[in-house]
């Protein structure tokens, strides 16, 4: 009962928020394209602190995300309409409601996590990638605290993960370390994911034209 009552509001949560968008964005259409991307990964992987610096929000006064959360994330290139959803158990079950209509996914994940921690990692981590609606989404993997001793480095996360056969798979994809001190390297992340997500959109505009010859 409580997690239908959670997804209703998610809903009204982004109805509210497309309003919002369409009043704001009255005037001059823009030319930068818009993408709809997920944000994964477990509770306490600071994806919320992630997405408040790199829209520079203040990163000491943000809240785990129980459910879910939208923000919208200006670049040079591009717009990214973030969907962040929350990381616990019981949340989990429900990420796939949300898998429509997006074009990306970006996944958070502790680099100081136990062997435990990162076991459930691999797990989720593999559950939502092979999803058929995010199959050939671009990627980004986002390492977390480097800042903090003893964090597992991005070799080690690409074998965990085995991302080299999302290679074979022809998804585009990048993995950087972060943390909430260095926002250079997180924007230097999103640059490339961006540039993935502009490619493939091209691609896609171009065999639609194609099509119709």
């Amino acid at each position: 009962m409580c997690e239908n009552i959670s997804l209703i509001c998610a809903v009204c949560r982004i109805g509210i928020y497309s309003c919002f968008r369409r009043m704001c964005c009255r005037g001059p259409t823009t030319v930068k394209p818009n993408f709809t991307v997920l944000c994964l990964g477990l509770t306490k992987a600071g994806k919320s602190s992630l997405l408040a610096l790199l829209s520079g929000d203040d990163v000491h006064k943000i809240e785990p995300t129980i459910g879910f959360s939208i923000k919208a994330v200006l670049f040079e290139d591009c717009i990214l309409d973030v969907k962040e959803l929350g990381g616990g158990e019981n949340v989990r079950l429900y990420w796939d409601r949300y898998y429509e209509s997006t074009h990306g996914v970006v996944f958070v994940l502790n680099g100081t996590g136990t062997d435990e921690e990162l076991e459930i990692v691999k797990t989720e981590f593999h559950k939502a990638l092979h999803h058929p609606r995010l199959a050939y989404h671009p990627l980004l993997v986002l390492v977390n605290y480097q800042d903090l001793p003893g964090a597992c480095s991005t070799d080690e996360i690409i074998e965990l993960l085995e991302l080299e056969k999302e290679t074979e798979k022809q998804r585009k994809w990048t993995i950087r370390g972060c943390s909430v001190n260095d926002k250079s390297s997180l924007e230097s992340a999103f640059a490339q994911f961006n540039k993935f997500l502009i490619q493939k959109e091209e691609v896609k505009n171009d065999q639609g034209e194609f099509d119709q010859i």
